[in-house]
């Protein structure tokens, strides 16, 4: 009985330390894998931060700390207008008003007048880039538009191009210089010379440019027509003649008629009037004397 017992109990405590390790090896594995989570955890923590502090390092594009210069665009703005208005002397002294006090200015004005009834009037505005758009509205709108073309024309490699030529030729004018001042002999000199006006007159071409490229891409051209509309004829009635009507077409009959009968008497003049003069010699002269004769009659006979 004893032996059962002790049996008993040796198996009981064998069997809760079996249950005791099982648990202690779960803990531990859980253990375990909670350390290997929070290992994983902790290091994508310390990996995850570089890419946000190598963010945070960098700058964006056009910050402070990666300043990238926008190259400057050049373009040359042209425009023509044709605006029909009621009055174009007064239309153009708006116009002229409204350009100068945009900061532009009127480079050529033509007016002419046409049968006595119409004006027109052609203007060259040159206006300043940043108004351009808002005076080619302005001046669209002054009466009834016609037509209208608008042009830009890109034209900054153009300009990069006259200021790198510019600096080269600048840069070689002085090297020709300092030659100059070297110089000794005067063939040198002389070559030297020639060789230095050659290289200032094509700086001066070259500067010449770039201030025509300025002068056009800083002023826009604005080319405007007015012009007055056409003044209708009034429309002819068809009614019946009336009497007034019947008059004046009876006078100028009368007057055609008279003036084709003078037209006849005066190719006729010539004719009459040597008719007039035989008559008048016969009549006054070839006549008479016939009557003459007749009246003393034959001469007697003598036996």
């Amino acid at each position: 009985m004893r032996a059962r017992l002790r049996f008993a109990a040796v198996v009981l405590m064998a069997s809760l330390a079996l249950a005791g390790c099982g648990s202690g090896a779960s803990n531990g594995s859980s253990a375990d894998s909670k350390e290997a989570a929070a290992g994983e955890a902790a290091g994508g923590a310390a990996k995850g931060p570089a890419p946000d502090s190598a963010h945070a390092g960098a700058q964006p594009p056009g910050g402070k700390g990666q300043q990238t210069a926008v190259p400057q665009t050049h373009v040359i703005r042209t425009a023509e207008l044709h605006v029909e208005v009621k009055d174009a002397t007064a239309a153009l002294a708006s116009v002229r008003t409204a350009v100068e006090g945009a900061g532009g200015h009127v480079a050529d004005e033509s007016t002419e007048r046409i049968d006595d009834t119409q004006v027109t009037s052609r203007v060259v505005l040159r206006v300043p880039q940043d108004r351009y758009a808002t005076l080619l509205t302005d001046l669209a709108g002054t009466g009834k538009l016609l037509s209208r073309k608008a042009d830009a024309k890109d034209v900054t490699g153009q300009v990069v191009d006259v200021e790198s030529r510019i600096a080269t030729q600048r840069a070689s004018v002085a090297r020709v210089r300092a030659l100059m001042d070297r110089a000794e002999q005067l063939s040198d000199v002389v070559t030297l010379e020639g060789e230095l006006s050659r290289r200032q007159a094509e700086l001066e071409s070259l500067l010449a440019q770039q201030a025509s490229l300025k002068d056009r891409t800083t002023m826009a051209t604005i080319t405007l027509e007015l012009s007055e509309p056409e003044k209708k004829e009034q429309a002819k009635t068809e009614d019946d003649p009336g009497f007034l009507d019947a008059l004046s077409g009876g006078w100028n009959a009368l007057v055609t008629t008279l003036r084709w009968i003078v037209v006849v008497l005066g190719a006729a003049a010539p004719f009459l009037l040597a008719f007039a003069v035989a008559y008048a010699v016969w009549r006054f002269l070839v006549r008479p004397r016939l009557r003459g004769r007749t009246a003393r009659g034959p001469a007697p006979r003598k036996d």
